[in-house]
C-alpha cells in the first residue's frame, strides 16, 4: 500500500511547489536527529512509497535513489545530540524543519505533525507520513541517512551493537551501555542516559 496524495492534489490547484518534512530518530539514545524535505513535481506518483517505519530497509535502499532522481529539491539537516540536549528534541526537530522550510523553494509546506513558527504556509498532519507523499517521501530520505550514521558509528564501535539496534533503547543496547560506558554521540538530557551518568557520578564519589 502506498500512501496517498490527496493533500498534494489539493495544495496543488493554488501552489506551484510542495515541500513535504519528515524526521528519523527521535527516539534513540544515542546518534544524530536527521529531518528531510522534499520537494516532488506535480503529479508525482511511485509505487510502494509510503512511511518509511512500514517498508523493509531493502524497499527504502531501493526507493531512496529513486526519489533523489525525481525530487526537484530536497535538503537533509542533521541535528546532533548537542542540539538536541540544548533545545529538547520536539524544538530540535521543530527547528531543523524551519531552518528546511525558509531555504526551500516552496509555496506551501507539509509536515508530519510538526506545527511551524516560521512564516510560511504550512499544514501539519498527523501520520502525515502515511497521507502524503511528499512527507513519505522525505520520511525514507530521512530514515535510509540516519541508518548509514548509525552503521558508521557500528564500524567505529562494533562493541555496542548500533548496526543492530540504531541507538534505540533495545534491552541488548542498555546492557551494552552498563558493560561499556557512554560515548559522545549519547542524548545526555534523555532519562536512561542521564541515570547512567549519574550513577557512575555517584560511583566515582563513593
Amino acid at each position: 500500500m502506498s500512501a496517498g496524495n490527496s493533500y498534494e492534489l489539493e495544495a496543488w490547484k493554488n501552489h506551484k511547489t510542495i515541500l513535504g518534512m519528515d524526521e528519523a530518530g527521535r527516539g534513540p539514545l544515542a546518534g544524530p536527529l536527521v529531518v528531510a524535505g522534499v520537494i516532488l513535481p506535480e503529479g508525482f506518483a511511485m509505487e510502494n512509497l509510503d512511511d518509511s517505519k512500514k517498508l523493509t530497509e531493502k524497499t527504502r535502499a531501493k526507493l531512496y535513489p529513486q526519489i533523489l532522481k525525481e525530487a526537484l529539491w530536497h535538503a537533509i539537516e542533521i541535528v546532533s545530540p548537542e542540539e538536541i540536549d540544548r533545545y529538547d528534541i520536539y524544538h530540535a526537530t521543530q527547528k531543523a524543519m524551519e531552518r528546511i522550510a525558509l531555504k526551500a523553494p516552496a509555496d506551501y509546506v507539509l509536515t508530519d505533525a510538526m506545527p511551524l513558527t516560521v512564516n510560511v504556509k504550512h499544514k501539519s498532519l498527523i501520520k502525515g507520513d502515511h497521507l502524503s507523499i511528499s512527507i513519505s517521501a522525505a520520511s525514507i530520505l530521512a530514515k535510509v541517512t540516519r541508518d548509514e550514521i548509525m552503521y558508521c558509528y557500528d564500524r567505529l564501535y562494533p562493541q555496542y551493537g548500533f548496526a543492530n539496534h540504531k541507538g534505540y533503547p533495545t534491552k541488548d543496547h542498555l546492557s551494552k551501555m552498563e558493560e561499556f560506558g557512554l560515548l559522545p554521540i549519547y542524548r545526555n538530557s534523555y532519562a536512561p542516559v542521564r541515570k547512567f551518568r549519574e550513577f557512575q557520578l555517584f560511583l566515582r564519589i563513593e
